[in-house]
């Protein structure tokens, strides 16, 4: 079930009496105070949200998404607003990988959260490169593969959609990393489960799911785009269910923990991917609107496990279900 192995003893009770769950988890050997993350992309370096809330809060932060060779990204218009969610098209900006050590992770490293370093490029060496610049920084507690990438030198196809590219990146950015790897897995293919077998089996320490849908919003009265790369990752509330799915058909098919993305606003939001089998979650667009949602779930999560006198490392993919499921939570069939 990739359920997290973590259940150091500890008191189950306050000085008061009142019961005091544990919800702090272990994911590949990293240690985090509480389970919530912040979502790569949505959250800058950190240290742009300092003024507006207490980051050692937080359990995590997953920075925005670096490549070892600074990146200017896409022109505007980059964002648009949809009825649930946002379509972005940012692409992938960036300071590189040796600025990212100079310039921000010596304020990362004074936190008590996890610094988390999300990491892309278009080409397997790409990827090696810029996991070897890392390496030289202190502070760093792991690296997220971003393989939602073209690979440049195979026509274009996606690391993330193709389960051989996909052995291929994460065996080299496995040889390759000093700290624990693991891959931010795509969702738009027709079976996510046989992408995070691949990158089980290629030595991946654990999986987040799921990154962004595809998406494209048109200006009907000019008749153009609403972005200006023509289509755009769609996130936020409109992909929950998906990834609540996915992240669900992933744990049964892993023994790796699993880090759960997708429209997470609330405690609510959160339970439901724990519950589905991911061991952490990262909240994501609600940081545009509501810089503290994350601190905010974290409470939410400690309340209800305390309401319910559980751990949370006894809620990790508790769902019950039939003992015959529907045949829709089979993966589904692309038309």
């Amino acid at each position: 079930m990739g359920q997290n192995e973590f259940s150091a003893e500890v008191p189950s009770s306050g000085n008061d009496g009142e019961f005091s769950p544990r919800i702090d988890v272990e994911i590949a050997g990293i240690h985090f105070e509480n389970p919530v993350l912040t979502a790569s992309g949505t959250f800058g370096y950190g240290q742009e949200f300092a003024t507006l809330i207490d980051l050692n809060r937080l359990g995590g932060i997953c920075v925005k998404g670096i490549s070892a060779d600074p990146m200017e990204g896409n022109p505007s218009p980059r964002i648009y607003e949809t009825d649930a969610g946002m379509l972005n098209a940012i692409g992938l900006q960036n300071v590189g990988a040796r600025r990212f050590l100079a310039e921000k992770l010596p304020f990362l490293r004074t936190l008590r959260a996890r610094c988390i370093v999300n990491v892309f490029g278009y080409s397997t060496e790409d990827y090696v490169r810029a996991i070897e610049i890392l390496n030289e920084g202190e502070g760093i507690h792991g690296y997220e593969l971003n393989v939602s990438c073209p690979n440049t030198r195979c026509g274009g196809m996606v690391y993330g959609n193709d389960p051989r590219l996909m052995e291929e990146v994460v065996a080299a950015s496995k040889k390759a990393a000093r700290y624990p790897l693991i891959v931010k897995l795509s969702p738009n293919v027709t079976d996510i489960t046989e992408l995070a077998r691949a990158a089980e089996g290629a030595g991946a320490d654990a999986l987040s799911l799921v990154n962004t849908f595809v998406g494209m919003a048109i200006d009907i009265e000019s008749r153009t785009p609403r972005l200006s790369n023509i289509t755009g990752g769609l996130s936020g509330p409109a992909i929950k269910p998906l990834a609540v799915r996915m992240v669900y058909q992933t744990a049964r098919a892993v023994r790796i923990p699993i880090i759960g993305i997708g429209g997470i606003a609330s405690a609510e939001d959160a339970l439901e991917f724990i519950i589905a089998g991911a061991t952490a979650v990262q909240v994501g667009t609600a940081n545009f609107y509501a810089p503290d949602t994350a601190i905010r779930v974290a409470e939410g999560i400690r309340e209800y496990c305390r309401r319910r006198k559980i751990h949370l490392a006894d809620l990790i993919g508790t769902l019950k279900v039939p003992k015959r499921e529907p045949s829709t939570l089979a993966a589904p069939r692309m038309e």
